[in-house]
Order: structure tokens, then sequence, then C-alpha cells
């Protein structure tokens, strides 16, 4: 990962911050150049999971710069191509709706659309709770779209939240490097 310029966007499944904050801190570590993304909801918002405050100290620090957390500081991304590779995670069934529609009304949303212009990997780690259901023809819509690719992923609960997904997170480093070589990692569905 040494050198490769990635951006990592985060979006409200707080849930899921304790797993994706540590592959984050991994890859920069590692000597990736990380450009930290957060969407508003996520940028913003105090949970049981933690304060927004808290978070966004976390990625800075990781990262070594300001958070990007607007739409029009997401925007520059595409035209001055800063990035090899954008990850999303987690990428909630809301963001994943917005992406397969064409939607861009957040800094997330802006960031993937300003980087997919440039024909680069676009990594989405699912959290969603409706994954088998409303969302899941949002997932296959964007299984079918270039320059996409998943994180693996699997059921979370499938007793208690059945049609829940959730990405395996610490399998992120392996996706982008499968992504940057045109390939999706396999297999998805663990």
């Amino acid at each position: 990962m040494n050198g490769l310029r990635i951006g990592y966007a985060v979006c409200g499944s707080f849930c899921t911050f304790s797993q994706t904050m540590p592959v984050l801190e991994k890859l920069a570590a590692e000597g990736a150049d990380i450009l930290p993304i957060m969407s508003d909801v996520a940028y913003n918002t105090d949970t049981r999971f933690g304060k927004a405050e808290q978070f966004r100290q976390r990625m800075e620090a990781a990262c070594g710069r300001a958070i990007v957390h607007t739409i029009d500081g997401a925007e520059p991304i595409g035209p001055k191509k800063l990035l090899d590779v954008l990850v999303i995670a987690p990428c909630t069934g809301n963001t994943i709706a917005k992406l397969a529609l064409g939607v861009t009304d957040t800094p997330v949303t802006m960031a993937a659309k300003a980087h997919l212009r440039n024909g680069r990997p676009l990594i989405l780690a699912v959290a969603t709770n409706d994954g088998l259901a409303a969302s899941s023809k949002n997932i296959g819509l964007l299984m079918n779209t270039q320059n996409v690719y998943f994180v693996p992923f699997g059921q979370d609960d499938c007793d208690g939240k059945p049609n829940s997904l959730i990405a395996h997170f610490e399998q992120i480093p392996e996706t982008i490097s499968a992504a940057m070589e045109g390939r999706q990692l396999q297999p998805l569905l663990q």
C-alpha cells in the first residue's frame, strides 16, 4: 500500500466504526497516502457507539490531514485526479441506493462520482440491515457497474436480522489490491 493514494470514506453505519477505523489506521501505517472523507451524518452525529468528534480526531490523526466533509470539498477529487482508489467503508444502504441511481447529494457520493469519472476503482464495504431486501436491487446494479468492486460480505445475524449484510472489513486491503488489478476479490459471498 506504500504510496497508494486512497480515499477512505465513512458513512453512518455507526456500529461498524470499530471495524473500519483499525483498517484505516493499518493502511496509513503501511504507507498509504489517505484522504479521509465523511458523510454529513458520520461527521456530525454522536451515537451510543461514540462521539463524532472522537471519530473525526482518530481519522485525522491516522491520515495526517483534515477530513473532506462537504460536497464542494469532494468535487475536486475527479478533476485533479487525487486518488488511485476510493473505499467507502462502511457503505450504507442509503449510499448504495444513491450510487446506484446517480444521486450526488453528500460528500461521499460526490467523491464517488468525481472519482469514477477517471475510470479508477471504487470499493464498497456494505453495511446495511436491508441488504437482502430493499437494498438488494441496488447492490445488484452496482455489481454490474464498471470499476465498482465489493469487499466480500455476508449475513451478520441471520436469525435476528435475516436481511442484514456486512462486509468483512479486514479484507479491505486485499480488495484494494485485487481492484487495482481490475478484478473482484473472491469469494464475494462469505
